[in-house]
């Protein structure tokens, strides 16, 4: 596994976080979405935002070095001004997948409730640029990238009944929508699955070199 290079798309610029982004994505997570659900333990302040952002600058080597996924949260860019709008990655995801019908199979339902790891999207966009297309654009690129150049067989992402803006991300960008038949976990509600097939996605990004 090598270290995922930037990724361009129509608009878009999809690429490693610098130090220098900090006060932008401070703004963006902290400020204007902290009341946002995210998955995590909810807003930081400035000096926390700080140490997460040093932390995934150091990752992306990190990972590449030790031939893992490129995990993590990578900046989205505007083409046009370079400004920078939101973030997105690859997480590792935990949970009951055998629960949902496409991913079942024959399990057992005891078996089914074991929590099994897949691979992950995320994506948080400021909300002067929500509801343009830029969260499902930067996760097309996204899942382009994974079934191209890391040859995943499939990627998954996550959210809440109520949560029908990441609804339509996953929808625009051509995952299944599955939701868990039982009530917990609480956070593993609804899952849009993508497979890699042999009907690729028009209007793949294009590497940044």
């Amino acid at each position: 596994m090598t270290r995922m290079p930037s990724l361009e798309t129509e608009r878009l610029i999809i690429r490693p976080f610098a130090l220098s982004d900090l006060d932008a994505i401070h703004r963006i997570i902290d400020l204007e979405q902290a009341d946002a659900e995210t998955g995590t333990a909810g807003a930081q302040t400035r000096e926390q935002r700080r140490t997460w952002l040093e932390w995934s600058v150091l990752n992306y080597d990190q990972l590449a070095w030790m031939y893992q996924p490129p995990y993590g949260d990578r900046a989205i860019v505007l083409r046009s001004s370079g400004e920078l709008i939101g973030a997105c990655g690859y997480t590792p995801a935990m949970g009951p997948f055998g629960l949902l019908r496409a991913l079942r199979g024959n399990e057992e339902l005891a078996s089914a409730r074991r929590f099994t790891p897949e691979l992950g999207l995320y994506w948080q966009v400021g909300l002067a640029h929500q509801r343009k297309g830029y969260a499902s654009e930067a996760a097309r690129a996204l899942i382009d990238y994974a079934f191209t150049s890391m040859n995943l067989k499939r990627i998954i992402a996550t959210t809440e009944h109520s949560n029908n803006a990441s609804i339509g991300v996953m929808r625009k960008a051509g995952m299944r929508i599955e939701t868990n038949p039982e009530s917990e976990p609480p956070w593993f509600q609804v899952v849009g699955i993508r497979w890699n097939d042999a009907a690729q996605q028009t209007g793949a990004p294009d590497v940044v070199q």
